[in-house]
């Protein structure tokens, strides 16, 4: 089979490494053809300063700060390499408690979702969610995708074609290429996504910004140390906006920094991020990170959280977050192009499940690939002439699998989502009231 993959991010990485671990071999013993295509440098040491302010539709390579991988996307990882989920526990923090604060700092609701933290290493049952930046995530994912295997090209059109190969063409001119299956792991706004509805002159289901926007950076720890919680993760809401920080890594020394069961002393530095509303979305590229963060101090001014008071004296802004959706699409298939990851479901930071079900839907789709492609194999003793029913049977499954899940956490995502927007000091208060309320619901059951 002839498998080309658009965009080399998290997703487009993790569904070559699933096809190369879980694709029977054809009884031609003929090796699949997987080819990755990626508009940037995916050079795993080049820096987003290398790499220049451009913009990237892939599933996210160096751009963006941190973000949080729950346990259900560390189980895909888990499954997929362990020494590689050892790895990115290493480069991050793990998290065991959420503690949900008023902009005074008072605790309104405090979780444990994997219940108490080891504190030897030799934790069963749940993991912690890890936080780690997705540079780190990606980088331990890119490290084993083979050099040669990655062709770094800017697709211009992909064609789904019914009665024979999915034609890939390229902006530089360059000979199209051809395979049986093309998945499309090239984010929100890419191009893959266009095949599933040719006879759209426009984007049918064009990304929305959702006028959030989020900027976020890093202070020493040492600045906070005592009033940032070990092992934690905070989410701190207010009238006109939500603050969070968590600690960014464990200390060189921990001796079980790598298990995402166990919560580690912490490293040097705490990630920080502030969301609020903006109607327009601003331009990363070209907006002025002094101004935004004049805006910042402005805002939380009179939020008494000591880290956030602290921040608003130390920090920089390094990073900006402007949130944006995708429609929920009708199909993420159509004649052996396939959507995985953002391209066919961008989740909102809300969820703290971005990264999460891009996982999982990679890992869904290969399954189900390789269960089909081994009964055709074993049906007919030699490799199908023609790919398109097999890829149609796992694309249906993990459509029918995926697609209701997805929209359960969008639909729960967006309702959390209007916390962060600016509120009366009354909308406010009954916010916090409701959070209160859950929270001693949740410690009587």
């Amino acid at each position: 089979m002839k498998i080309i993959i658009i965009g080399a991010g998290i997703a487009g990485c993790t569904i070559y490494l699933e096809l190369r671990k879980h694709l029977p071999k054809p009884p031609s013993g003929e090796a699949h053809k997987i080819t990755i295509y990626e508009a940037y440098d995916t050079n795993i040491d080049t820096t987003s300063d290398d790499r220049g302010n451009g913009p990237t539709y892939s599933s996210t390579l160096i751009v963006g700060g941190g973000l949080g991988v729950a346990a259900n996307g560390l189980n895909v990882i888990k499954r997929l390499d362990e020494s590689m989920l050892r790895e990115i526990v290493r480069g991050g923090y793990s998290c065991a408690t959420m503690n949900m604060k008023s902009k005074n700092g008072k605790v309104l609701a405090r979780m444990q979702p994997a219940g108490k933290p080891a504190l030897d290493g030799k934790g069963q049952g749940t993991m912690n969610t890890v936080a780690c930046s997705r540079h780190g995530l990606w980088r331990e994912l890119r490290k084993r995708v083979p050099d040669d295997d990655i062709v770094t090209r800017r697709v211009s059109e992909v064609v789904a074609r019914s009665d024979g190969l999915n034609v890939v063409s390229f902006v530089d001119g360059s000979p199209s290429a051809e395979a049986d299956l093309v998945i499309g792991a090239d984010g929100l706004k890419g191009l893959a996504k266009k095949a599933l509805f040719p006879g759209e002159k426009t984007d049918p289901f064009p990304p929305h910004y959702e006028g959030l926007c989020g900027v976020g950076g890093f202070v020493p720890y040492s600045l906070v140390k005592g009033h940032v919680e070990i092992g934690s993760m905070n989410f701190v809401m207010g009238g006109n906006g939500f603050f969070g920080y968590f600690i960014a890594e464990s200390a060189l020394d921990a001796p079980h920094r790598d298990s995402p069961y166990h919560v580690s002393p912490p490293g040097e530095s705490v990630g920080w991020w502030s969301t609020y509303s903006v109607d327009e979305c601003p331009d990363p590229k070209s907006v002025d990170k002094e101004d935004i963060l004049k805006q910042l101090r402005e805002r939380h001014k009179n939020w008494k959280d000591p880290v956030i008071c602290k921040v608003l004296e130390t920090s920089k802004v390094t990073s900006m977050y402007p949130t944006w959706i995708v429609p929920p699409l009708p199909t993420w298939e159509r004649d052996g192009v396939v959507l995985v990851g953002d391209a066919a479901h961008a989740l909102p930071p809300t969820s703290g499940q971005g990264s999460s079900q891009a996982l999982e839907d990679v890992e869904c789709f290969t399954l189900f690939l390789s269960h089909h492609l081994g009964k055709a194999y074993e049906s007919s003793g030699h490799d199908p002439t023609d790919y398109k029913g097999v890829i149609r049977a796992a694309a249906k499954q993990y459509m029918d699998l995926r697609q209701p899940h997805v929209k359960r956490i969008l639909d729960h995502a967006q309702q959390s989502q209007n916390r962060k927007r600016d509120k009366t000091a009354i909308e406010e208060y009954i916010m916090y009231a409701f959070m209160w309320m859950i929270a001693q619901g949740g410690s009587q059951t």
